[in-house]
């Protein structure tokens, strides 16, 4: 008799800012307070840090599909949190002392397993710093990304000084930080923040399809190709190339190198197990 089939581990509690579950080789991490725009206080911070940690860590993951639930990806820093002393900038003592080590910026930006952000509202701020954070981004329709900081009086301080200029070049990445702009999905896909754009009711099923696609290859390839890609941000070419080939090397002993030659060979899907 067949085995029955895992079930996803899943943290569905509504109480929950951050929603965490496994399926297929798929982490979905949802950011859970709609009523508030899925804006970011310190606990949500922290409890999103921790599933990108976790997600990264567990063996069985592939591909990471982060998302929000409402009509908003994520609007910010939440403003009354911070009024209260429990956002990230006031639950420092000092400003010399935060410790940005261990925020969702820094640990994605350090995650090999691979990130689509699925943007399914309005992406501000702290938010939209987050979206650029992940590998690849679909976006719904009604989706906006709004890089207001420099509107707020403060510099996108979560990855948009670094992303932008490496996405877009200078010049557009200096004309949207410095006016604020708010773009929506078909200027995000024109400008190249953006994969692809879909219908809002289909970006889940769209953003699970690729996520599949991606966890169909062989893991252990994937996650050192995105190594590789984040080393060669900057590398001089000779020394990247030389990095390459030195990570090249374990994957051809790997088993799922020999599952892979063997598949082509017989004209049939592999079936990669990380090994």
């Amino acid at each position: 008799m067949a085995e029955p089939a895992p079930q996803p581990t899943i943290n569905d509690n509504t109480a929950n800012d951050v929603l965490y579950e496994v399926a297929d080789h798929i982490a979905t991490i949802t950011l859970n307070a709609p009523q508030r725009m899925n804006t970011i206080s310190g606990p949500m911070l922290n409890e999103l840090t921790q599933r990108l940690v976790e997600a990264n860590q567990n063996a069985d993951v592939r591909c990471v599909v982060l998302t929000g639930r409402g009509r908003a990806f994520c609007a910010g820093l939440d403003l009354k949190a911070e009024r209260s002393g429990d956002s990230l900038l006031s639950s420092a003592s000092s400003p010399t002392n935060l410790d940005l080590r261990n925020t969702p910026p820094t640990v994605m930006h350090a995650m090999d397993k691979p990130i689509v952000c699925a943007v399914n509202g309005g992406a501000a701020g702290y938010g939209f710093d987050l979206t650029l954070g992940a590998d690849i981004r679909l976006l719904a329709r009604s989706a906006k990304l709004a890089v207001a900081f420099c509107k707020r009086g403060v510099v996108p301080e979560s990855g948009g000084t670094w992303y932008l200029p490496r996405l877009l070049g200078w010049s557009k990445a200096a004309e949207l930080i410095l006016t604020g702009r708010t773009l929506s999905a078909d200027e995000a896909l024109a400008a190249g923040l953006a994969s692809e754009v879909v219908d809002d009711e289909a970006l889940a099923a769209r953003a699970r399809a690729l996520a599949t696609e991606i966890a169909g290859n062989a893991p252990l390839a994937v996650q050192a190709a995105k190594r590789m890609m984040r080393m060669g941000l900057n590398e001089p070419f000779n020394e990247h190339v030389h990095h390459v080939f030195l990570q090249l090397l374990p994957l051809m002993r790997t088993q799922d190198f020999q599952e892979g030659v063997r598949s082509f060979m017989e004209k049939r899907p592999p079936d990669f197990q990380g090994r």
